[in-house]
């Protein structure tokens, strides 16, 4: 009786420990990701720099377009445009100047400075 109890115990603890790995390369993070720049003011540039024409984006309004992937839970994501690590300088790096991260990117460079791109990022790491 014990070894059976025993072996269902190690079962369930294996289980615990295997399946946070099967996220299908969505990881979840149980911590916030730090991160210079003003999420309010990343909203309003998302808005102004119009955005949403190319991405559904949550809490941005008219945020609608198909063009680029949603970008829903986009803090819960481990990469960023399909090529590196979803960081908050890598995200910033991406932002700023796209086609420096993937030259074939339909997003284009709009011409952000360091902090707008800080911010639009902030904002993208409130989607969870």
């Amino acid at each position: 009786m014990k070894a059976s109890v025993l072996c269902i115990t190690v079962f369930t603890l294996a289980i615990c420990f295997c399946l946070p790995g099967c996220t299908g390369g969505n990881a979840v993070r149980s911590y916030g990701i730090a991160i210079a720049g003003n999420p309010q003011h990343g909203k309003q540039l998302i808005q102004a720099y119009g955005c949403g024409a190319c991405h559904i984006i949550p809490g941005v309004h008219n945020a609608r377009g198909l063009v680029g992937p949603p970008l829903i839970l986009f803090a819960e994501r481990t990469m960023v445009a399909g090529e590196i690590p979803n960081t908050p300088e890598n995200l910033v790096k991406w932002v700023q100047n796209p086609p420096s991260v993937e030259p074939n990117t339909a997003m284009p460079d709009l011409g952000l400075s360091e902090s707008q791109a800080q911010d639009i990022a902030a904002y993208l790491y409130t989607l969870r």
